[in-house]
């Protein structure tokens, strides 16, 4: 299984991507983590990445494309993935598909996560990551034991930059001028599937499941 997590950020692509990713025995690919590790890393590309993550902004192509290309079709390439946060323009899109043609493959499904703007402040808001292991808590749905501590290993918990009201304003923004028009490219391509993901992380996965069995 090949396939696709598209939607706003906040919408809950993580979540299923990781609950997918158990349940189909395929590994999830997130551009965004491999990001934020090389921006911790304060590796070269970190730094790149980091002038456009902070503000909000997409990373500039060239650079998503190396990482999802090495990942893909690199020297060991997975049989199957759930590509997580990539691709998010018309143009990263149509290269990703080259990638595709080039190595012989395709993609089963690219699934739409959609939610009211409102929900998606409210949960983006609430996110906090932990400074040392990465485990991420939501102070709504997925709190931890004991205020800004984590529960795995103690450490304190933040708010990164990306998941302040204003910089979420501008992400969404973001997402509906560059990423919206994949929605027609893969609908015309037949791969497009939707989901509404209100509700618990169990019932949008039921979602997705009924969606992924149709044909």
């Amino acid at each position: 299984m090949k396939m696709i997590l598209l939607g706003p950020p906040g919408v809950g692509k993580g979540t299923q991507a990781q609950i997918l990713s158990k349940e189909y025995g395929i590994p999830q690919v997130s551009t965004g983590d491999i990001l934020r590790s090389a921006i911790r890393a304060d590796s070269e590309l970190g730094k790149k990445a980091n002038h456009y993550m902070s503000k909000g902004e997409l990373v500039p192509d060239e650079i998503m494309l190396g990482l999802v290309r090495d990942r893909l079709f690199g020297d060991h390439p997975p049989k199957g993935y759930i590509l997580d946060g990539f691709p998010r323009t018309l143009v990263q899109a149509e290269a990703l598909n080259q990638l595709f043609t080039e190595n012989k493959t395709q993609l089963d499904a690219v699934l739409l996560l959609e939610a009211d703007e409102e929900l998606i402040l409210k949960r983006l808001s609430s996110r906090r990551v932990c400074r040392n292991c990465q485990t991420v808590y939501n102070l709504l749905t997925q709190p931890p034991a004991v205020e800004g501590v984590c529960d795995k290993c103690g450490g304190e918990l933040y708010q990164r930059e990306d998941d302040k009201i204003e910089t979420i304003k501008n992400r969404i923004s973001v997402y509906k001028h560059q990423t919206k028009p994949l929605v027609n490219f893969y609908k015309s391509m037949r791969l497009l599937k939707t989901v509404n993901s209100s509700g618990s992380p169990q019932e949008v996965h039921r979602k997705i499941i009924k969606q992924l069995e149709e044909k």
